[in-house]
């Protein structure tokens, strides 16, 4: 994938970190899903599309709440992984390899789309009516995004600057509390119902805040093997230094639900 918008439009392919994204990026606590829930998504009776679904993490999750879903990614690597972890689990989610932008489903199929931490990939202007179109009247479109908090956080602080001096061109950086942007092509399709922000906590180790780490979009989707591997050294020896064994990371979370006007 390439956007000028995105790491001033340097190229990344979440494929090349499948691996690593299905064992470290698996980290939402269970107050996320809770909230999911709570605002009445993704339940028994409800047909869900997960747009952006990577390894299936929110399909996988939610799938004994009851809903039947279906995730979609742009990635084959991703939704090969998505299908191993679903199967494993002994879970029926149908994975297909496609771009948002793309789908086909006939209209008002699903009750429920979800686009978890990856809404700003897509071309909101196409995706948007697509969505619309695909939601059954007064069917839900919502958006989830979590992150750390770089200035707050000192462990994810120095991780993000060492990030920086490997891909300066990476925007993920400097997050801080923020709602869910609602582009301004929904407005005429979709009504916010609901917006929310909390914080949480994240429990790691060592090892697995190194993997969430090396997953993430200016480290393992987008440097050489050569880089990777020496980030890698890098920040395990600078882990070595400033973290215990064990550690939270402080992250906070934003959802979005908008309803279809039909």
């Amino acid at each position: 994938m390439q956007n000028r918008k995105i790491d001033g439009g340097k190229p990344f392919d979440w494929g090349r970190t499948s691996d690593d994204y299905a064992k470290y990026r698996d980290i939402y606590p269970p107050i996320f899903y809770k909230k999911i829930l709570d605002l009445g998504l993704c339940i028994s009776g409800q047909k869900v599309l997960d747009l952006g679904t990577g390894t299936g993490v929110l399909p996988r999750h939610l799938y004994s709440a009851g809903a039947h879903f279906t995730g979609v990614d742009i990635s084959e690597n991703q939704i090969l992984q998505a299908r191993r972890l679903a199967q494993d689990g002994g879970m029926d989610i149908e994975f297909i390899v496609s771009p948002a932008e793309d789908l086909a489903f006939s209209p008002n199929t699903f009750d429920v789309v979800t686009a978890c931490q990856c809404f700003f990939y897509f071309d909101s202007a196409r995706v948007l009516p697509q969505i619309a179109r695909m939601l059954v009247p007064s069917g839900k479109l919502a958006i989830f995004y979590m992150a750390w908090l770089p200035e707050e956080d000192p462990i994810a602080g120095e991780s993000e600057k060492l990030v920086l001096r490997y891909s300066p061109q990476w925007s993920g950086a400097g997050e801080q509390r923020r709602p869910i942007p609602i582009p301004p092509e929904a407005h005429d399709l979709f009504t916010l119902t609901h917006s929310l922000t909390f914080d949480l906590r994240v429990p790691f180790t060592r090892e697995s805040w190194n993997g969430r780490i090396k997953a993430c979009r200016g480290i393992g989707a987008s440097l050489s093997s050569k880089e990777i591997s020496d980030f890698e050294k890098e920040h395990l020896a600078l882990l070595n230094r400033i973290a215990p064994p064990s550690f939270e990371i402080l992250h906070y979370a934003s959802m979005a639900v908008l309803e279809v006007k039909k």
